[in-house]
């Protein structure tokens, strides 16, 4: 085959980005979701501890014994996206890849000294070759980020709360770090999803990607726009109840909902940010031992308080408006539990600033405060 059979091929105009760190793709939220991790009482402890037991040489046999390994000989085509993505994200050491038995459309990178790839027969069926790359550059920027150590330390601890389940009081600790490490976790997948648009240089498949993801092997029956409405519609929520049962909703899992990862990657596709990494202006690695830590925890700051003053989202309105000192907090909330209806009801009758007219039910100060409060600790 000659070259020039391989001109409109995509995979032969992208970018590279020599010395790229993974600062440039980076999401606030996962640097900022990271910080709290490591803060966590007992944290450190833990991830001393677990970083000399974990069963690191058992994990790699299992795969090397019951997976098929991506090399020029077997799954050729992964092959050459995995190396196309660690040419363009510039990662010096290529980590083994396994396709892995599985219906479930899944990808993981684990490992701690070493990262491992591995990816679902469910997935490399359901995506095309540039839904894959996309994928493929995101497991390969969780490389980058230095995230698999983390990620398998969660995977080892949601194995054992479920053993140590029966001891009083033994769940309940590792629960504690679980659920911290869920928090960082879902936010480093909005970073890796960037390192995947990178990889990738494709926002439509990445969002093709998403949406088959969400909704199976049926492009025909789905529509991209439609698809991101769809987080718009989810983020404004209705009133405080709904956002009260998104979190709840989410607390559980280790991914975002696919409707926001979508949505935040389109938007971060169209920020000057990624433009100007993509004409060659970004971090780079020789850089990072000068970074400030200061400058990391306001830059993420700075992201949070942006986030809560543009949300739709019921609960960060409030929250922007009490932090705005606002006026009449009790109606406020009264009015966000219940859709408006209290302002109605309120504007004929006592006043929700009077001493002894606060609104009645869950709606007090407390209320939405526990919720909210939950995830930000974690």
């Amino acid at each position: 085959m000659t070259d020039s059979s391989h001109e409109n091929v995509p995979s032969r105009a992208r970018r590279r980005l020599p010395g790229i760190s993974s600062r440039a793709y980076e999401h606030p939220a996962d640097r900022s979701a990271l910080v709290a991790l490591r803060r966590l009482t007992g944290f450190d402890t833990v991830f001393k501890a677990l970083s000399g037991l974990l069963p690191e040489r058992s994990l790699r046999l299992l795969f090397l014994s019951d997976s098929v390994r991506v090399s020029e000989a077997q799954f050729a085509h992964l092959n050459d996206m995995l190396r196309d993505a660690c040419y363009i994200l510039d990662l010096e050491k290529v980590p083994p890849m396994y396709v892995k038995q599985d219906p479930q459309p899944n990808a993981m990178c684990i490992g701690l000294d070493e990262p491992i790839i591995v990816v679902t027969t469910g997935l490399v069926e359901l995506l095309d070759e540039e839904e894959m790359r996309a994928v493929v550059g995101h497991e390969v920027g969780h490389a980058l980020s230095g995230h698999s150590v983390y990620r398998t330390i969660l995977l080892f601890l949601t194995n054992l709360a479920v053993k140590v389940a029966w001891i009083p009081l033994g769940n309940v600790a590792i629960m504690a770090i679980v659920t911290a490490l869920r928090e960082w976790f879902r936010k480093s997948e909005l970073s890796a999803d960037r390192a995947g648009l990178l990889v990738g240089q494709d926002i439509q498949a990445s969002m093709r990607g998403l949406m088959k993801i969400a909704g199976g092997n049926h492009l025909h029956e789905m529509n991209v726009d439609a698809f991101l409405a769809q987080a718009d519609e989810y983020e404004k929520g209705g009133d405080l109840r709904d956002s009260v049962l998104k979190i709840l909703n989410v607390l559980p899992r280790t991914h975002p909902f696919t409707t926001v990862r979508a949505a935040e990657l389109k938007k971060w596709s169209e920020t000057r940010d990624y433009q100007r990494i993509m004409d060659g202006h970004y971090p780079r690695r020789d850089e990072d031992k000068d970074t400030s830590v200061t400058d990391s925890f306001r830059e993420s700051a700075s992201h949070y308080a942006d986030t809560v003053r543009t949300s739709k989202d019921p609960l960060m309105k409030l929250v922007g408006d009490i932090a705005g000192g606002a006026g009449d907090l009790g109606g406020k909330l009264r009015d966000k539990f219940t859709g408006g209806a209290g302002a109605a009801r309120g504007g004929a009758g006592t006043s929700a600033t009077d001493g002894d007219g606060t609104p009645e039910g869950p709606e007090g100060p407390g209320g939405p405060g526990g919720p909210e409060e939950g995830p930000r600790k974690a």
